[in-house]
């Protein structure tokens, strides 16, 4: 385990698949959003969760990341697109 700032966490050994949780308020614009940032790597990506009155949509994005950085830059990415409101 390493340590960071008094806080333990495991080592990654990448590449390795990561799951984010996005939350948006259209479908089809996360998707496409998803599809942008990605771009030609395969993922999977999979509705989780619905608000009660079905304004929000919650999508578990599995995809490989290749290092520390990738798992980062795509987080990054995803957060500061338009359609994409929340990054888990």
């Amino acid at each position: 385990m390493k340590e960071l700032e008094g806080q333990a966490f495991a080592a990654m050994d990448y590449p390795c698949p990561w799951t984010y949780q996005i939350i948006g308020t259209d479908e089809d614009g996360l998707r496409r959003a998803v599809g942008e940032i990605i771009q030609d790597r395969t993922y999977r990506m999979v509705l989780s969760r619905s608000s009660e009155k079905g304004k929000y949509q919650s999508f578990q994005l599995e995809v490989v990341v290749e290092s520390e950085g990738h798992r980062l830059a795509v987080y990054e990415a995803l957060r500061a697109h338009p359609t994409v409101k929340i990054v888990l």
